[in-house]
């Protein structure tokens, strides 16, 4: 089991929110269909926080310069980002989000 990071309650549909586990930030977002993701939280082109960008779908768009990257595989889905962001294991337990920085998805 991962750090408990919020209530799921507490995530605003289509909007990531900033959370930092052991010294990793990490960007949660709930989407419209209430799916929990968790994605690196600074953007591969820029060191800018993904969690201050917009969810577009199942994407998170980077504020700076616009690149999306795919909640589901942390795949920059247009340029100027090409390096993928860690997609992280989340776990809902009695309504609590749950991340272990240490587990990354394999894409």
């Amino acid at each position: 089991m991962g750090t408990r990071v919020c209530s799921a309650d507490e995530l605003v549909v289509d909007q990531a929110t900033r959370v930092v586990v052991d010294g990793t930030p990490i960007a949660v977002v709930k989407d419209s269909a209430g799916d929990v993701h968790a994605i690196g939280d600074t953007c591969t082109h820029g060191e800018i926080s993904l969690s201050e960008g917009f969810v577009e779908g199942d994407t998170l768009e980077c504020w700076a310069h616009g690149s999306q990257f795919s909640l589901l595989t942390g795949k920059p889905m247009n340029l100027p980002a090409y390096e993928p962001v860690p997609v992280y294991q989340v776990e809902l337990i009695d309504g609590d989000v749950y991340i272990d920085p240490n587990a990354t998805k394999e894409i």
